[in-house]
């Protein structure tokens, strides 16, 4: 909502030293979100007057038209004498009366204005048009041309309200009433502590039968129905100036007189209304659902087909207006350029169910100012006096009579009153207001306030968001001010810190933090087609997924079931933006359907849950396991004086799974595998072993080259994801210090050559186990493969085996026993051999 602080000074008497700054800064500790202040012509400087054409000569000998003007501006140019101008524009003729700025001045931009040559002639000036004086454009997309009765000479700056502040403020969905001069008229008094000139407050007669005949059929989507009638406008009227400034200040673009009336009083008081060409209304103004099909043309000239739920307006012919939202074609006001100007006019006041407006703009994809505001809330009470401005208007500047006929259509209602206890507020925000700041503050905003310890709050009709006593405690604070309350820490009680998880859950984001992975939060929705780019079979457990029934993007209607999707979208977006060295991880939940289907239970409000409830409605819930999960791609070590660097690839994935095993306190196994997105053969499958049972808890290694290119992601993308949850319940991270022996180690190396197919893993476990108690670390330190020294399908690896007793210096007979269990044991299990 855009707001002049020259028309906010109509309705509250500003301090004449208050700028739009100083407004700013007291509507936000009011609680509106006012997001800038816009001077208007701050780098303006005159010269700037009113002229009028004498003479056009037409220049004709160049490629484009270019008009020679002399131009009367009185005495402004100090010699009397008619300023000789040249101009490209045709909007204008001799005797016109236009707007002209004079050598010295400097217009909006930094454009200075000198006398300089141009097309052969001398030009002292220029004609402006509404975009070189920064009003926007006003329809004519060519030079100003003022009423004849404008006084030539006259300073432009001020008749045409060229400076000026205007501040634009982001109404929240609660507070329609500010979407109004006169909503933020009254916020702006309470801040200040200053009385409010209501323009709603006008004297309005009384409905009678006279009136034109309205129906309405649908009381629960009109509650409220004002029609007013002018006869005898002048087809010729035009918007005055100050009209045309005033909307397009705040955003909108003068069409025609009628229109730009009903435009003003919304913004004014916030209240839509629509103006039908009475000669083009046909029988009965109504108010109906539209019928399946039926059609209407609307004022953007699109034909849209209705829907049952729609709210329409009708005359005998049928739909005339989307309710609310736009209206018909076949009722436009005519523009005063037309042949057969619009003389009689029928003006619309309504009131309209704001969800009903909503769900209908939304289903035609048809915004509007009126729908805007029809959604956020209307004062009901300000349809007479909208529709009763809307006629004095015309009348003032249309020449127009106005019928004595009113029509009042309205459903019984009563005022909303709410029951809160006086020193509510007080315990909502840990303040002592007080019982007299409490009711002053509720009446300041417009609400009657009855009674002592419990008050009676009646509800102004312009804030039907103010529904119960927390809305009532909310206005209390917001005036006091947000900036006023005390800040407090939470004390937590003794004993209760983080949970085991949690503390897992920070570990493993510190480790992988400083392993160099960079965390990229991502929102826990995605569409089934991401699983046939991950290559997942049709029947993998991966496929079945909660679905939402309001998701936030129709495209990604289901809940994730893997992080993967989340982070490689990530990683494409950066590696596109020219980061390409990333490596980026992410722990969150996923979502599993269960097994059997339930209906969550509802659960009571006027008392706490029992356990059984909780547990009922949790049960109803899917499974949310932890994941954790690791991409990368590019360089994972820069290369740089120190030396080459070298490119992220399948080892590292499989590291930072181990990083993230050993914060669980988790023993890992890691061998080869083949699942969906990985690459087969250089894809790891991690498990870990539970009561003697194996569980795979994830996979790692670098991704399938189909997957790469369906999601667009750079060659060689590596990725990792483990379930958490499952590694916390295997693991033990009870902290254990480490034993330091006073005897020296015994270091024993080996090169086995074993079939290529052979998993060093396996290699090493047979080692390990072979070893016994002796082996206090096991490494292995080289991979070669070299079919002329080891033969076809053989490779080579070497380990550096550290042998320690606790009580004793190792003999080396002692240590290269050991070893040789331990290649004992691996020839038999792996048929290795020693190499050489």
């Amino acid at each position: 909502m855009r707001v002049p602080l020259s028309w906010l000074r109509e309705y509250v008497d500003l301090p004449a030293t208050e700028t739009g700054r100083d407004v700013q800064a007291k509507l936000i500790s009011a609680g509106l979100e006012v997001e800038t202040v816009e001077h208007l012509g701050a780098d303006l400087k005159g010269p700037l007057v009113v002229g009028q054409v004498l003479t056009i000569e037409e220049l004709t000998e160049f490629k484009k038209p270019i008009r020679f003007c002399t131009v009367n501006v009185g005495h402004a140019n100090g010699t009397g004498e008619p300023q000789e101008i040249v101009c490209g524009a045709r909007n204008f003729a001799v005797g016109d009366k236009v707007v002209v700025v004079l050598p010295g001045a400097t217009l909006p931009g930094g454009f200075s204005i000198s006398a300089r040559k141009t097309y052969g002639k001398t030009s002292h000036g220029m004609i402006c048009s509404g975009d070189e004086l920064g009003m926007g454009d006003d329809g004519s997309h060519g030079i100003i041309v003022l009423p004849p009765e404008t006084e030539v000479g006259k300073d432009a700056i001020e008749l045409l309200e060229l400076v000026d502040e205007v501040l634009d403020i982001a109404v929240t969905a609660n507070r329609g009433d500010c979407l109004s001069i006169r909503g933020v008229a009254r916020e702006t008094a309470i801040a200040y502590g200053l009385p409010l000139r209501d323009p709603a407050l006008l004297d309005v007669p009384g409905p009678n039968a006279y009136g034109y005949p309205v129906q309405v059929s649908e009381p629960l989507g009109c509650d409220r129905f004002t029609a007013r009638t002018v006869s005898g406008l002048s087809p010729e009227a035009r918007s005055p100036l100050w009209l045309q400034r005033r909307l397009q200040k705040v955003g909108m673009r003068p069409i025609s007189l009628a229109v730009d009336i009903t435009n003003y009083v919304m913004m004014e008081l916030g209240q839509p209304l629509h103006a039908y060409d009475r000669k083009l209304v046909q029988g009965t103004i109504g108010v109906r659902r539209a019928g399946e099909g039926e059609e209407i043309v609307t004022l953007d000239g699109a034909k849209r087909k209705l829907h049952a739920e729609d709210l329409v307006i009708t005359d005998e012919r049928g739909p005339i207006g989307l309710a609310g939202v736009m209206g018909g074609a076949n009722t436009e006001i005519a523009d005063h350029e037309e042949a057969e100007g619009t003389t009689d006019v029928v003006i619309e006041a309504a009131h309209f169910d704001a969800v009903s407006i909503a769900r209908t703009a939304r289903r035609h994809k048809l915004s509007s100012e009126a729908s805007r505001r029809f959604e956020r809330g209307v004062d009901p009470a300000a349809a007479a006096a909208a529709a009763q401005r809307t006629v004095d208007l015309l009348v003032l500047l249309a020449g127009g009579t106005a019928d004595a006929g009113v029509t009042e259509v309205a459903a019984p209602s009563a005022p909303h009153s709410i029951a809160v206890a006086a020193d509510h507020p007080d315990k909502v925000a840990g303040v002592e207001y007080g019982r007299e700041t409490v009711v002053r503050r509720l009446q300041q905003v417009g609400c009657d306030v009855y009674g002592q310890d419990e008050l009676i709050v009646t509800v102004p009709s312009w804030r039907p968001d103010l529904t119960e006593v927390n809305d009532l405690a909310e206005e209390v604070i917001r005036l006091e001010g947000y900036e006023n309350l005390p800040s407090t820490l939470p004390k937590p009680p003794s004993g209760r810190g983080l949970t085991h998880r949690q503390r897992l859950h920070r570990r493993v984001g510190r480790a992988l933090a400083g392993a160099g992975y960079v965390e990229a939060p991502n929102y826990p929705f995605l569409g089934e087609q991401v699983f046939d780019q991950l290559l997942l079979e049709a029947d993998d457990p991966a496929r079945r997924v909660v679905k939402l029934t309001n998701p936030l993007n129709d495209e990604e209607p289901a809940l994730r079931t893997s992080l993967l999707p989340g982070l490689l979208g990530a990683l494409r977006r950066n590696d596109g933006r020219g980061s390409h060295d990333l490596a980026l991880f992410e722990t969150g939940l996923v979502f599993n359907p269960r097994e059997e289907q339930r209906v969550a239970v509802s659960l009571p409000v006027d008392r706490r849950p029992t356990d059984e409830e909780l547990a009922s409605l949790n049960a109803a819930l899917p499974a949310q396991p932890r994941h954790v999960a690791a991409v990368l791609a590019g360089a994972r070590e820069q290369a740089g004086w120190w030396g080459k660097g070298r490119p992220a690839d399948w080892a590292d994935a499989i590291e930072a799974a181990r990083a993230v095993a050993r914060e669980a306190g988790a023993e890992l196994v890691v061998r080869g595998g083949q699942y969906g997105p990985w690459h087969p053969g250089r894809c790891a499958e991690l498990v870990v072993v539970a009561e003697g049972v194996e569980k795979v808890v994830g996979h790692a290694g670098e991704l399938h080259p189909r997957v790469v290119k369906a999601f667009g992601l750079p060659a060689r993308t590596s990725a990792m994801e483990l379930d958490l949850d499952a590694l916390e319940a295997v693991g033990d991270d009870t902290p254990r210090a480490p034993g330091i022996s006073t005897f020296p180690v015994a270091t024993q190396d080996v090169a086995l050559v074993v079939d290529q197919f052979v998993p060093h893993a396996e290699v090493e476990d047979a080692l390990r186990e072979g070893a016994g108690s002796l082996l206090e670390a096991i490494r292995l330190f080289d991979v070669y493969e070299n079919a002329e020294q080891l033969g076809d399908g053989k490779k080579s690896l070497a380990y550096a085996l550290r042998f320690r007793a606790a009580d004793r210096t190792l003999t080396v007979d002692e240590a290269s026993a050991a070893r040789d269990a331990a290649v004992a044991l691996a020839g038999e299990r792996t048929g290795a051999v020693l190499r050489g």
